[in-house]
């Protein structure tokens, strides 16, 4: 990936109160798909699927009364391109503290592009056990156009077709002490 200090931001399209709207909506989706909270494990992929997770499962809580379970994954080690990473990369742990068996497991993304970090997603989640079902919750889905394997996602906060040369930027508090959603390029 390119170093995000050099890229040039082109265009903004998500402020920090369409974001609220959009976890918003997710967490209504989610619920209204699946009948409620029961049975529903919400996983964020790390770095930024995390804390859209757990704003997620905050808001199903305000809706539902009932916390859905909630973990984290980190798929380094299920990457596909783990040579083009560097030879000693970072690894954070995966904390799937209940057992995923018979859990409807709703994987949560900041921008869903070829469907590579969702199948490396996958793999490791399997190695924990057989789910009920598995769902994809991302905040940006970029488009079909750029999708390297079938993958799609089940609840989409904004679909926003770039080109191949367009990087979109997910900006969250915890990471960039902003709240948005841009479209940038390198220079």
């Amino acid at each position: 990936m390119a170093d995000e200090n050099s890229l040039v931001e082109k265009s903004r399209i998500m402020d920090s109160a369409r974001m609220k709207r959009a976890i918003s909506r997710l967490a209504s989706e989610i619920v209204e798909e699946n009948h409620g909270a029961r049975d529903l494990y919400l996983v964020g992929i790390r770095r930024r699927g995390v804390p859209l997770a757990e704003r997620i499962v905050d808001k199903i809580e305000a809706l539902e009364g009932v916390r859905p379970l909630y973990g984290i994954i980190d798929i380094t080690l299920y990457r596909d391109d783990l040579s083009t990473v560097g030879a000693n990369p970072i690894v954070n742990r995966t904390e799937l503290d209940a057992d995923i068996e018979g859990k409807i497991i709703v994987l949560v993304d900041d921008v869903l592009y070829t469907g590579r970090t969702i199948r490396a997603a996958l793999d490791q989640l399997m190695d924990f056990g057989r789910p009920k079902k598995v769902q994809l919750a991302v905040l940006i889905d970029r488009g079909h156009e750029h999708r390297e394997l079938p993958i799609q996602a089940d609840f989409i906060g904004k679909v926003v077709p770039t080109k191949q040369t367009e990087i979109i930027r997910v900006m969250l508090s915890e990471y960039d002490h902003v709240e948005a959603v841009g479209i940038f390029e390198r220079p």
